[in-house]
């Protein structure tokens, strides 16, 4: 559970608006080719029941096809059989035409089956191929290097895990298929309709060049508009998700007129951009409507002239009408999907970036393994940089013993974090060695490792489920009795039973009633559930009340008992009692030693201390001020 707001910025997720929406040109891949082939060898091993499934899609499109042209003869025979009852010299031919409309049902159930099967076995592809892709990436995301975290938004992963996954799946279940029962149906028809008459084949050929020169007079017109209503639209969406989430700053310095002048400026390129937008794409169906009419009239006059002629039947106009009427179908589907591949191209291209990305160092063969952590701690010699070409830390070593309490202290960038990064094996020392009871951390399995580090993070981690449930994250085995005794160790208990429902009380966005100290108390609770053997905590008190912050220490000073303990403090006066404090600056140890120790040497650390009060008054009475010349 996120406890501070935030949300997307910028353009919504969502599908483009209107129904041209979806002509507009979709974000295209840098390598087309590759990302393609390796979205098809993705697919190697559904290539034989994907193979079944376009000769099925075949199948059901070949019936279709030939269903007018037979249909066309039962017309055909009716029309001369109603002309000979006319005449009186004969009789319509019904066993005839019901044997045709028999056989033309049996083509239109037989294509809608086979289309269902179809299309089953494309959703089960497609699903199946979408859980795998999910499943990659989680487990992925485990396995990368945690400065890909630090270079990228959370946001962009999460649209690599849905927007880009989901758009690879309706690829998948419909457009595969869609191309080649379009291909099929194109040239099908086309054969069909050059069966009856080539003359009337070309005069019904001459819409398509007309409707290409009016698609593209409106989408090049009405393209633009499309693209500024998605980009104003993630303006409003932004504008208001700030203007929410920052409500009371904004109220407090009467920015009220100001945001409403904003918004109304965005609303209203808005507005214009999209009715222009949906008064273009309005024109596209009546034209092509139009065309397709003028098609119709053509095909009707010619076709007329041929029968009279005795050059074409009746029903052969007739199948020949459902033809025109269904040739340019496909040819839209097959626009569209040129778009939709490219946009499907660039999300496999997003993806299988994103699942090459390098790795954690692999795991030693041969782990150590140790019974019980004691929790003797040395830095050797170490050395890193998260570019290795630019070095951080240089050359430090110290030595925290069993039990001892460890303080990191440094001015706001130091690089105090980086030291508990490198403990908790987040990243690698480029040099020297950092040593758990003697022992190589590299020599340790990552799990192995991490199970005796109790953290305690600045910033309170809290996600979607009962007060419990939070606290037993530490040690997911743990009974309901343990998870209330580390409570009330870490003084959780006594607040819990005042929230209704108690520790059975659902934590989420909404709940309001919990204030930062409290999230913070109930991580330290966790972390005594967690019972390790060395603790770190990340400037817990930074952001809590003087109160509340005695409550914390009292807190923290249970759970360090007999633990080896980093603590980085933001506040000195905490850390007057460490065992050792380290001072940091600008990435460097500069100094190390006790609070006295440091303060005697009137240096970096005297420093930071000193500043903490107001040179002017007289420092409080608890407090050990160093004059320094």
């Amino acid at each position: 559970m996120s406890h501070r707001p935030g949300g997307s910025r910028g353009r919504p997720s969502g599908p483009r608006g209107g129904p041209m929406g979806r002509m507009m040109k979709g974000d295209k891949a840098k390598d087309f080719k590759g990302s393609m082939i390796k979205l098809i060898s993705y697919l190697g091993r559904y290539k034989v029941i994907i193979i079944i499934a376009i000769i099925i899609a075949i199948a059901s499109t070949a019936a279709n096809i030939v269903g007018p042209k037979i249909l066309g003869e039962a017309t055909t025979v009716l029309f001369e059989g109603l002309i000979e009852v006319v005449k009186g010299t004969g009789e319509v031919d019904f066993d005839f035409i019901g044997r045709i409309i028999l056989i033309t049902l049996a083509l239109y159930v037989s294509s809608a089956i086979f289309r269902y099967i179809q299309g089953w076995i494309m959703a089960r592809v497609s699903t199946d191929i979408s859980y795998r892709l999910r499943k990659d990436i989680s487990e992925k995301i485990n396995r990368m290097e945690l400065k890909y975290y630090d270079r990228t938004t959370q946001g962009e992963i999460l649209s690599r895990i849905t927007n880009d996954v989901d758009t690879i799946n309706q690829t998948l279940s419909q457009s595969i298929t869609q191309i080649i029962t379009s291909i099929i149906t194109v040239l099908g028809i086309l054969v069909m309709m050059f069966t009856i008459s080539w003359l009337m084949t070309l005069v019904a050929l001459v819409i398509i060049p007309l409707s290409g020169v009016v698609v593209m007079f409106i989408v090049k017109r009405s393209q633009k508009h499309f693209t500024q209503q998605q980009e104003y639209i993630g303006h409003v969406n932004s504008h208001v998700e700030e203007m929410y989430g920052g409500h009371i700053v904004m109220k407090a310095f009467n920015g009220e007129k100001k945001s409403q002048e904003k918004f109304e400026t965005y609303n209203s390129t808005l507005h214009r951009s999209a009715w222009k937008s949906q008064f273009f794409s309005g024109l596209m169906m009546p034209m092509m409507t139009f065309i397709g009419n003028l098609g119709y009239v053509a095909v009707a006059i010619l076709g007329g002239w041929l029968t009279i002629q005795n050059a074409i039947s009746v029903g052969d106009i007739q199948a020949f009408i459902q033809y025109v009427r269904t040739f340019t179908q496909p040819i839209a589907q097959l626009a569209n999907v040129s778009n939709v591949l490219q946009q499907t191209a660039a999300a496999a291209e997003r993806v299988f970036e994103f699942l090459g990305e390098t790795e954690e160092v692999a795991e030693t063969t041969k782990p150590v393994k140790l019974e019980k952590v004691k929790g003797l701690v040395e830095f050797k010699n170490v050395n890193f940089g998260y570019n290795p070409e630019k070095i951080i830390i240089h050359n430090f070593s110290a030595t925290a013993k069993l039990g001892q309490k460890i303080a990191i202290v440094g001015p706001t960038g130091a690089g105090k974090t980086t030291m508990v990064k490198l403990l908790m094996r987040f990243y690698d020392v480029n040099g020297g060695t950092i040593l758990v009871d003697g022992h190589d951390i590299r020599d340790f399995t990552r799990t192995d490792l991490r199970v005796n580090f109790g953290m305690v993070l600045q910033d309170t981690w809290l996600f979607n489920g009962t007060i419990l449930e939070n606290i037993r994250y530490g040690r997911t085995d743990a009974s309901d009795a343990d998870v209330v005794a580390a409570a009330e160790a870490a003084h959780v208990d006594q607040f819990v039973h005042t929230l209704a429902g108690g520790y059975h009380m659902e934590l989420n966005e909404e709940v309001t009633n919990i204030s930062e100290g409290q999230k913070q108390l109930l991580t330290i609770a966790r972390a005594v559930l967690a019972d390790p053997e060395i603790l770190i905590l990340d400037e817990a008190t930074s952001s809590v009340d003087t109160r509340t912050e005695i409550l914390i220490q009292r807190a923290m000073d249970n759970l360090m008992k007999n633990r080896t303990s980093f603590v980085i403090a933001h506040r000195l006066s905490t850390i007057r009692d460490a065992d050792l404090i380290l001072v940091m600056n600008e990435g460097d140890i500069v100094e190390q030693g006790t609070h006295t120790e440091l303060l005697e040497q009137c240096g970096f650390y005297a420093e930071l201390y000193n500043s903490q009060f107001d040179v002017s008054e007289e420092p409080p009475e608890s407090a050990e001020f160093q004059a320094c010349d």
